[in-house]
């Protein structure tokens, strides 16, 4: 995923559909070192850095 992209929906108000691995995540946060703190929806105990590139926007 493009890390400007990352930002926008990490600040959009609305839930977008992105995957990691093929489970829906919810992006806490982007880093500057092009990584991303994420959780899995509903599961945010679960919360995990992983690259930008390993994440995919669904339309």
């Amino acid at each position: 995923m493009n890390k400007q992209r990352a930002i926008e929906i990490s600040e959009s108000p609305i839930m977008e559909n992105v995957t990691y691995q093929g489970t829906p995540v919810y992006i806490q946060h982007v880093n500057e070192n092009d990584t991303a703190r994420i959780y899995p929806l509903g599961q945010s105990d679960q919360e995990i850095t992983v690259s930008l590139e390993s994440l995919i926007e669904n339309f």
